[in-house]
């Protein structure tokens, strides 16, 4: 099997915690495990925990031309869209994902209009995926909303896109935790699941294979799906069935 090469591509991981700086993040935790597999592979890594940022609520590109006095989003989805992989990462709260992770998905379809130069859709080219941390359930669920607004703002999404780590029912220890109620615990909770470590490294890799074959390919071929041409009045082979 001949080793890929994904030394020319980026990623940028947004940590959508309710900590600011430098409260310890859960999330970015598991985050950090992804994060090491792509730069051992090469692979150009920035991370962004926004909520150190003011971000206006919105769902305009730059919300303050509607009242707020800053918005740090501007310059943030400079970063964002000259990434070719987003990751999403988020805790869960009462079974959803966070308040934070909500306020990323806003502000990413706030530029969801804009256009590259095939005339798509912005994000068309771009993957995505998520990293979910949390007590008791909800990392499907979460996994699902944010994959699912991703596509839908044009991001593309490999197989098995996401993973994640919960803990037991009730109070307990978060990933990554090294110890619990005063006590120090064996070893960092979370670190020897199979199962997240498995899921972590597969999607971190699919992520990378799928950048990779779009950046190869210069992204999609503009044939079917240009907003642009669509607006000058080309309809490919679609026929409007009124007059079939």
């Amino acid at each position: 099997m001949n080793k890929p090469s994904f030394k020319n591509l980026k990623a940028i991981f947004v940590n959508c915690t309710l900590k600011k700086s430098p409260a310890t993040s859960h999330t970015s935790t598991l985050m950090e495990v992804a994060q090491h597999i792509m730069k051992k592979e090469g692979v150009a890594v920035e991370t962004i925990r926004l909520i150190d940022h003011e971000v206006a609520n919105g769902i305009y590109p730059d919300m303050t031309e509607y009242g707020w006095e800053k918005d740090e989003w501007p310059e943030l989805y400079q970063k964002i869209i000259a990434a070719d992989i987003l990751v999403v990462g988020t805790p869960i709260w009462l079974g959803e994902k966070s308040s934070v992770a909500q306020k990323l998905i806003e502000r990413l379809y706030s530029m969801s209009a804009k256009m590259n130069d095939k005339g798509q859709y912005v994000y068309y080219g771009k993957v995505g995926g998520c990293v979910v941390t949390g007590n008791e359930d909800g990392v499907k669920h979460c996994a699902m909303g944010i994959l699912y607004a991703l596509q839908h703002i044009g991001y593309s999404i490999p197989p098995q896109a996401d993973c994640g780590w919960i803990g037991e029912v009730g109070p307990g220890p978060s990933y990554g935790d090294q110890e619990w109620k005063g006590e120090k615990l064996e070893q960092p909770v979370g670190f020897d699941s199979e199962f997240t470590n498995r899921n972590t490294t597969f999607m971190t890799y699919n992520l990378l294979h799928l950048a990779a074959m779009l950046k190869a390919n210069g992204g999609y071929s503009a044939y079917g799906n240009s907003r642009k041409d669509w607006e000058d009045g080309t309809r490919w082979e679609f026929e409007n069935p009124e007059y079939r």
